[in-house]
């Protein structure tokens, strides 16, 4: 089984070669590695061209460059990674194994929030409580899903915000999510630069309005006016 791994990007130059220099073992056993620009301006596409197999460009916001990555993979399952996420060890192999043994069509993993916050551990394990509870996962817990099942939702709608949470509800019509206890790791800077608990507050107030019906594109502005832009 072949994995794509998308990497969504957008000025990402002082990361992504270790993000990348990370997925090397996972290259080396036959999976391929795509890199997809949302119009970055500090030279982030050029310094991936070394770790990567594919880099291309793409209107940005996630899930506009995750669906046309997807569009150019070759994998058999898509595996969509933020350049300040890190697999496990052996993320191939639990995925593969994962699948064939449930027949699931998509899942993610747990995740662990890196950072000196003392919060930080139970915001991970609230999102991996949750996760498991409703089925949803999140852009952090390094989503997966087979090709078939990509094409057959339609991919990622084309949201501004919360463009995880709707794929998720798409694919749940398919399959429930596999949900590995493996763990990834995740960077903490989003939140610790806004404040863990700001920035907390933030996210279940937009999830509440998106689940009320609230725009996308309202919610975006209002993510970008709370954290000055930071999203890719």
């Amino acid at each position: 089984m072949q994995l794509s791994i998308i990497v969504p990007v957008l000025n990402e130059a002082a990361r992504i070669g270790a993000a990348l220099a990370a997925l090397d073992p996972l290259r080396r056993r036959g999976h391929e590695v795509i890199v997809v620009d949302g119009g970055s301006s500090d030279g982030t596409p050029d310094l991936a061209r070394k770790g990567a197999d594919q880099v291309l460009a793409a209107p940005r916001g996630r899930a506009s460059q995750m669906n046309a990555a997807a569009r150019a993979a070759s994998g058999e399952v898509f595996l969509f990674l933020h350049a300040d996420t890190l697999l496990p060890a052996g993320a191939d192999r639990a995925i593969e194994k994962g699948l064939a043994a449930t027949g699931r069509a998509w899942g993610r993993f747990d995740v662990r929030i890196e950072g000196s916050s003392p919060v930080l551990p139970v915001v991970a394990w609230s999102m991996n409580l949750r996760s498991r509870a409703s089925g949803i996962a999140t852009g952090d817990q390094a989503m997966f899903v087979r090709r078939e099942a990509f094409v057959r939702v339609g991919g990622f709608p084309p949201l501004a915000l919360m463009e995880d949470v709707a794929m998720s509800t798409r694919l749940k019509r398919v399959s429930p999510p596999l949900c590995l206890r493996q763990i990834v790791a995740t960077s903490g800077r989003r939140w610790e630069r806004h404040g863990v608990l700001r920035t907390v507050l933030l996210m279940w107030w937009l999830r509440f309005r998106f689940f009320f019906g609230a725009a996308p594109s309202r919610l975006a502005r209002s993510y970008h006016r709370s954290c000055d832009g930071d999203r890719n």
